[in-house]
């Protein structure tokens, strides 16, 4: 059976990884110069597990809520870990988070998804990439850019110009969360293979390591659920 995959050179790295994203696609990363002859032998050496995580039932899935056709009160949306009523008023002219009910001008309320969108990439902006800047300075390490993105299939990642991106939609996680993907995108900087070092420095930033993996796990799929 034919297994398809991507590569991803990069002049920094030393060593062949292979990962399978969130949208199963597989995903191989090498060293510049690294001949099709060797990344297909080290794909072919794991192919079992490749196609076990394919397979996994934790693999991206399509939203458990398509999109409908417009706004209702009385619905819940995700940020920082906790549900927010919405709620459409026609005393606001954007939206607007007040305790636990979110604020929405009765005018948008055929728009939908669109509009929280927006919100939410603004919200991430203005809580996570200010955590970046922070663990940044921890780790000692520095990157170029830090980027709010609208990747589906990753949460966090590195890119072959040291910059970081991180997908909007985290925004919607516990702080915990946001604070773990930062920081293990960053150790990347110190250590680019998910070694036992690499585990270690994540673990030394944040006591909650393992917490914010178990979350991730059971309820990562929350965070791409759409109105």
């Amino acid at each position: 059976m034919q297994l398809d995959y991507d590569i991803v050179y990069s002049p920094r790295r030393k060593t062949l990884t292979i990962t399978v994203e969130r949208d199963r696609s597989v995903v191989v990363r090498a060293p510049v110069g690294t001949s099709p002859e060797k990344i297909n032998q080290l794909v072919n050496s794991r192919r079992q597990w490749l196609y076990e995580k394919i397979n996994h039932p934790q693999k991206y899935q399509v939203p458990l809520h398509p999109p409908g056709k417009e706004l209702v009160n009385g619905e819940s949306l995700l940020y920082l870990g906790r549900s927010h009523r919405l709620e459409l008023v026609d005393t606001v002219s954007d939206i607007q988070l007040e305790g636990d009910r979110l604020l929405v001008p009765s005018h948008l309320a055929r728009q939908r998804g669109n509009v929280f969108q927006q919100w939410y990439i603004q919200q991430a902006k203005a809580v996570i990439l200010p955590r970046v800047n922070l663990y940044a300075k921890r780790l000692g390490v520095t990157f170029n850019h830090a980027k709010i993105t609208n990747s589906k299939f990753r949460w966090g990642s590195c890119t072959p110009n040291d910059n970081v991106t991180f997908n909007w939609r985290l925004i919607k996680a516990p702080m915990f969360v946001i604070d773990y993907i930062v920081v293990h995108e960053l150790v990347h900087f110190l250590e680019p293979n998910h070694t036992p070092r690499f585990w270690g420095i994540i673990r030394s930033q944040l006591a909650t390591m393992d917490k914010a993996k178990r979350w991730l796990k059971e309820h990562g799929a929350l965070l791409e659920q759409t109105l």
